[in-house]
């Protein structure tokens, strides 16, 4: 080893070691204080899961206590029962209905926004930001009303629209930055080629930006499952019920049976958390992907 580079090296130890050590997550507290946060939040998913395992009378003698013997007929009752599979059928087929036209219109809006110059893109872009600052909590009525008048209540259709349209401002906000980053070098050679813009939208843009619509259909998919107000004021019939309208309705119809009805809770959470853990970094990778842009 050459002197210049024993001179380097003692100079990057001490530098190394004084980086590290104002590093804020180095230091043992942070990952106490993590592990404590994640113990809180983790806690009411493990009484939930754990109390479905449990009789009535056992949550009655002693509420936090351990399942003696643990029980798998409540979990059974609501599997067989008929009724947990038609809401999980229904809140597929609007949560992929949901994605779906989300992520369709939502990625040729962001495409004319992020690609093209007219007059008046900016004020459209803030058009749709501004959609994220209204929640449906406040347009619930009139959305009943024209939902009513569009002869759609008490129909998946009159759900799956209204959430598309709730859907597309965050996803074509997280677009833009994606189809904004092609290079302009890119389209010129497509169009050389003789590729249309149709074309170019197909087999360029599309697979670019791969990353900002999987986030996307991640969140809308998610969303919509979780989606309980809506569903609340449109849906009417049990059989059109989806899955979280049906742990209320199943909480109501069994009030005095605890440990069904956390069985029932526990399962209906189970598809959302799966399907959570699987795409986070897909969902973390393209938020950072849309902040870069």
């Amino acid at each position: 080893m050459t002197t210049t580079s024993l001179l380097v090296t003692q100079r990057a130890t001490p530098s190394g070691r004084a980086a590290r050590a104002r590093l804020p997550w180095a230091h043992p507290t942070v990952y106490v204080v993590a592990l404590i946060t994640v113990g809180l939040m983790l806690a009411p998913i493990a009484y939930i899961v754990i109390g479905g395992f449990r009789t009535n009378a056992q949550i009655t003698a002693d509420p936090a206590g351990m399942p003696q013997p643990w029980i798998v007929a409540n979990y059974l009752d609501v599997l067989f029962g008929g009724v947990f599979w038609q809401q999980v059928l229904n809140s597929t087929l609007v949560a992929l209905a949901t994605t779906g036209g989300a992520i369709a219109l939502g990625l040729m809006a962001a495409y004319v926004i992020a690609r093209y110059r007219f007059a008046g893109r900016g004020v459209l872009y803030a058009l749709f930001a501004a959609g994220l600052m209204f929640p449906l909590t406040v347009a619930i009525t009139p959305l009943y009303i024209v939902v009513r008048d569009l002869g759609l209540m008490n129909s998946l259709l009159g759900v799956i629209l209204p959430q598309i349209a709730f859907t597309l401002p965050t996803t074509i906000i997280i677009l833009v930055p994606f189809l904004r980053a092609i290079p302009d070098e890119i389209q010129e050679a497509a169009f050389i080629d003789g590729c249309s813009r149709l074309g170019f939208f197909w087999r360029m843009v599309l697979p670019l930006s791969l990353p900002g619509v999987i986030t996307t259909g991640i969140l809308a998919f998610i969303g919509s499952w979780n989606g309980y107000l809506l569903p609340l004021f449109i849906l009417n019939d049990a059989a059109s019920f989806t899955l979280p309208l049906g742990v209320q309705s199943f909480a109501s119809q069994y009030s005095v049976d605890t440990a069904k009805v956390l069985a029932f809770t526990s399962l209906s959470m189970i598809p959302a958390l799966v399907f959570f853990s699987l795409f986070e970094r897909r969902i973390v990778g393209g938020l950072t992907g849309a902040v870069k842009g």
